[in-house]
């Protein structure tokens, strides 16, 4: 599918304004302490509060569960994510994302099977790399046929390349561009580029290169700001989750005069 008829698929626009909401810590991870109960319902206040400030879709991530297991999590994280996941999607009729980490993609594509969402945020899809984590291999071909095995083909994967919290001297001889032709042609229905850490913003020369190189939806993963959306005019979304928390801190409440500053900036860009 051309990636404008992709974007429209999914998204119902041309472009997507995709906010972040980092989910509580879950179960069984280090620093949970809040009932599950009021994880949800923190979620599904965010999950409203991007609605009415016009954002086009949402993502829901575990990353407040550091450190973060490698590849797989406990049933008990792909549970609660799902009654999440199933919790937003009831309040908020958005496009919803999700993503598991760290590269736990399967259970990202079970999640969203189960609570009716329409994407997942992949890493390690295509190569290999060095992460917080330790070295993540390439996922694809057992996760592709993980989803049509679970009648999973209608939520999308979206690929991380080059990702953010990595060294990538194993495939310095890999130029972006030719990483992301690599997730196009191991079937990524989209791929995602960013900078170097969180809250960092992309090289608007990468996102500008990769767009230009691949036939499938580019996103802009991290950094983003109200000043920096128009740098990126080749991008067909735009991932947002740093700069919309209080103090531009990720691990802080949504702050809903942020969040509205990039819905602005975004819709102006329209």
């Amino acid at each position: 599918m051309e990636r404008n008829a992709t974007m429209t698929h999914l998204f119902g626009a041309r472009r997507a304004l995709i906010g972040m909401i980092h989910v509580g810590a879950l179960p069984g991870t280090p620093v949970a302490g809040a009932p599950l109960e009021r994880v949800v319902e923190t979620a599904v206040a965010e999950a409203r509060a991007y609605r009415d400030c016009g954002y086009t879709a949402l993502m829901i991530e575990n990353m407040h569960d550091r450190p973060y297991l490698k590849g797989a999590v406990g049933p008990e994280v792909v549970a609660a994510m799902t009654v999440v996941g199933r919790e937003v999607r009831r309040e908020v009729a958005l496009p919803l994302g999700v993503q598991v980490l760290a590269g736990a993609n399967r259970a990202a594509i079970a999640v969203a099977l189960a609570c009716g969402g329409t994407f997942v945020r992949a890493e390690g899809f295509v190569f290999a790399h060095v992460a917080d984590e330790g070295l993540i291999e390439a996922s694809a071909g057992e996760l592709m046929r993980y989803r049509r095995a679970i009648g999973a083909e209608q939520v999308r994967v979206f690929a991380d390349i080059k990702k953010k919290h990595s060294a990538h001297a194993l495939t310095a001889d890999v130029d972006i561009v030719e990483t992301a032709r690599a997730a196009e042609f191991f079937l990524a229905d989209g791929v995602v580029v960013t900078g170097p850490v969180t809250a960092r913003a992309a090289d608007t020369a990468e996102v500008e290169a990769v767009a230009a190189g691949v036939g499938i939806p580019t996103f802009v993963g991290s950094g983003l700001t109200p000043a920096n959306l128009a740098a990126y005019p080749l991008a067909d979304g735009l991932i947002v989750g740093s700069f919309v928390k209080r103090d531009g801190l990720w691990s802080n409440p949504l702050d809903g005069e942020r969040a509205q500053a990039v819905a602005a900036a975004f819709h102006a860009l329209r």
